[in-house]
C-alpha cells in the first residue's frame, strides 16, 4: 500500500490518501445490507423506473436556483472544506456544495451522475469550524460509495407512495422497499461518519458535532462527555423485551443512526487498529478493487458484525436481529455462490455484471 501524504491545511497537517477504495471506511454491515437490499424482490425493476421518473438535471436546478452554491466568493471556508475534503479522499470532479434555507440540522448528498451536496443552514449555524469539516467529509464519503444513487432512489419513492397511497398493493410493496431502503442508509450513515472523521481527523471535532446534533448547546460547559457516551451504553443494556420493541418502532422509518449511538460508534472506530492503519497509510486502493467478486465477501462481514454486536449487547433482542442478519447474509452468499458466476466458454468462470 501507498503511504498517505501529508498536507497542511489552516496550519494542521492532515494526511491525505490517494486513491482510497471506499471499503476502507465503510461499515461492514453498510455493505452486507446494500447486497441483501439489491435482493429485495422487485428492487431491480422500482430502480430504472424511478430512475426515470424525474430529472436529475431538474434537481440539480432547483438547488441552483433556490439555494446558495458554495465557492470563493459565496460561503468561502465551506468552499475551502469542500475542496480540502475532496482531495483528503481524492474525490475528483469536486462535487458542488449548496447552502440550503432550513432550521433542522442536516445535509444530503443527491444525485445519480453527478452528485451534489445540500446543507442546511440550521447545520451551518450550528457547527464550529472543524464541525462542518466533518459534515462535509462526511457527505464526501457518501459520495465515494456511490450512496447518492440510492439516497436519490429513496427521497423518490417516498413521495410516490404518498402519490400511490390509494393503491394498496402497489403501496405496500414500495414500503417493503423503502424499509429496506431505510435499513441499509443508517448503516451507510455509520460508514460516512468514519468518511469524515478520515478528513478532519479530529476526533474530539466528530465527537462535538454530535453532541451538539444530540441537543448540545455549549457542549463545553453544559454537557459531560463520559456521561453522554454511558447514555449509549444504557441504551443498549436493556432488558426488557417492551423497549426492545418499542426501540425497534422508534427507528424503523429513520434514515439516520440516533444521535447518542452514532457517536458513541464512530469513537470506537476512532480508538480501533483499523483508524489507525489507514492514517498510516496502510489502506484499501480502489485500483485493487473488484466489486463483482467481493460481493459474497461483504456479505459474510456483515453477518460477522452482527454476530459481534449481539455478543457486545444484553438487548433481548438483540439475538434475534443477529441470527436475521446472518442467515439472510448467509442465504445471500450461497445464491450469489450458486449463481453469480458465469462460464467463459473456457472452463473459467466470472462474475456476473
Amino acid at each position: 500500500m501507498d503511504k498517505g501524504r501529508q498536507v497542511e491545511h489552516s496550519g494542521t497537517a492532515r494526511v491525505r490518501f490517494p486513491g482510497i477504495s471506499p471499503r476502507a471506511y465503510e461499515h461492514p454491515v453498510d455493505r452486507g445490507a446494500l447486497a441483501t437490499l439489491r435482493m429485495v424482490p422487485g428492487f431491480a425493476e422500482v430502480l430504472k423506473v424511478v430512475s426515470g421518473l424525474i430529472s436529475e438535471r431538474g434537481e440539480r436546478l432547483m438547488a441552483l436556483g433556490s439555494a446558495i452554491r458554495v465557492g470563493p466568493k459565496q460561503y468561502p471556508e465551506l468552499d475551502r472544506f469542500r475542496r480540502e475534503c475532496a482531495e483528503t479522499l481524492d474525490v475528483d470532479p469536486v462535487p458542488n456544495v449548496f447552502v440550503a434555507r432550513s432550521p433542522d440540522a442536516n445535509a444530503m448528498t443527491l444525485g445519480m451522475d453527478e452528485p451534489f451536496i445540500v446543507l442546511s443552514t440550521g447545520l451551518v449555524e450550528l457547527l464550529d469550524a472543524e464541525g462542518l469539516r466533518f459534515a462535509i467529509g462526511h457527505e464526501m464519503g457518501h459520495v465515494l460509495s456511490g450512496h447518492a444513487v440510492y439516497r436519490t432512489m429513496m427521497r423518490r419513492l417516498i413521495s410516490l407512495q404518498l402519490s400511490m397511497s390509494w393503491m394498496p398493493v402497489s403501496a405496500l410493496g414500495l414500503r417493503a422497499i423503502l424499509a429496506a431502503l431505510h435499513e441499509w442508509y443508517r448503516k451507510a450513515e455509520l460508514s460516512c461518519d468514519r468518511a469524515g472523521l478520515l478528513c478532519g481527523q479530529d476526533p474530539a471535532a466528530a465527537l462535538r458535532a454530535h453532541v451538539l446534533l444530540a441537543g448540545g448547546v455549549d457542549p463545553a460547559a453544559q454537557v459531560d462527555i463520559p456521561s453522554f457516551l454511558r447514555q449509549a451504553e444504557e441504551y443498549d443494556s436493556v432488558d426488557d423485551i417492551r423497549d426492545s420493541v418499542l426501540k425497534l418502532r422508534n427507528i424503523q422509518d429513520m434514515s439516520h443512526p440516533l444521535a447518542v449511538v452514532r457517536a458513541s460508534q464512530l469513537q470506537k472506530w476512532a480508538a480501533s487498529e483499523e483508524y489507525r492503519a489507514i492514517l498510516a497509510g496502510d489502506y484499501p486502493r480502489r485500483d485493487d478493487d473488484e466489486p463483482h467478486a467481493s460481493w459474497s465477501e461483504d456479505v459474510k462481514s456483515a453477518a460477522k458484525s452482527y454476530k459481534d454486536s449481539f455478543a457486545a449487547s444484553a438487548d433481548p433482542l438483540s439475538k434475534v436481529f443477529a441470527d436475521v442478519g446472518e442467515a439472510v447474509s448467509g442465504a445471500a452468499g450461497k445464491v450469489w455462490g450458486k449463481f453469480g458466476t458465469r462460464d467463459d466458454g473456457n472452463g473459467e468462470g466470472t462474475p456476473r455484471p
